[in-house]
């Protein structure tokens, strides 16, 4: 069986690495120098990150194609700030101060929660090591038959007595667990995916749904809020000044 197509990304160095004759001709390495050396050891998100992109060591991820988030992210900050200076200022005089504190929570809340969608781990599962899925391989050699074979496209598991298949993804090396899918903008497989969403630069999954429900529901009364106090004040200002002159003076509303 040939393994060397699995060899993608080194972990770190092994036995069997070109520079063995040469590690073995230096003196052993202190104690601090070993820590150093586990310490730079490449991570396993390092090595089989996909096409996600990851900040703050790895503590952030965010998928290449951001565009589509940035516009996002520009129109709820540019609406809003029209809202908060032209709008406000009037209904605040006229009408009460829990309108700006309303709208500003809002606001808050929504730019969270859409931050969280974006920059949260939706459920990626890692991918299979070179030594996992040359094992497999070997399972299914050592079944029967002869010769090289690829994985079965399916297999079939009993969880609490009930027989589930399982779909053997050929990018990851790995048996996919229900409900899992591969994203293939962000080359990952993402656990319970829903689909992946340009809008905030990110899989939705397992890990970011409920930011991601949360963000659309708060970005929907935000938007209905905006929407009727900027009517109210359309109104208010055109019974004194007339509709057209309202127009001019606040263009922005």
């Amino acid at each position: 069986m040939n393994v060397c197509e699995y060899r993608q990304i080194a972990l770190g160095p092994g036995p069997g690495s070109g520079s063995s004759a040469t590690s073995q001709a230096q003196p052993p390495a202190s104690g601090k120098q070993q820590q150093q050396d586990q310490q730079r050891r490449r991570r396993k998100w390092e090595s089989f990150a996909g096409k996600n992109r990851f900040f703050c060591d790895g503590r952030l991820i965010s998928g290449r194609q951001s565009g589509a988030f940035y516009l996002t992210l520009g129109l709820i900050v540019g609406t809003s700030g029209l809202f908060f200076g032209f709008d406000c200022p009037y209904l605040t005089e006229n009408l009460t101060v829990a309108i700006p504190i309303i709208a500003g929570l809002l606001f808050v809340f929504v730019l969270s929660t859409l931050l969280h969608t974006s920059f949260t781990d939706p459920g990626i599962l890692p991918r299979s090591t070179p030594d996992e899925a040359a094992n497999l391989e070997k399972q299914i050699d050592n079944s029967g038959g002869s010769g090289y074979r690829p994985p079965p496209r399916t297999k079939e598991v009993l969880i609490n007595g009930q027989t589930v298949k399982l779909k053997y993804c050929f990018s990851c090396k790995m048996f996919r667990p229900p409900r899992t899918s591969h994203c293939s903008l962000c080359d990952n497989c993402v656990e319970r995916f829903d689909h992946h969403c340009p809008w905030v630069g990110n899989c939705v999954g397992k890990r970011n749904y409920r930011f991601f429900y949360m963000f659309l529901l708060s970005l929907s009364f935000l938007t209905a809020f905006i929407f009727a106090c900027v009517i109210t004040h359309l109104a208010l200002r055109s019974q004194t000044v007339g509709l057209l002159n309202t127009l001019q003076e606040t263009p922005a509303s």
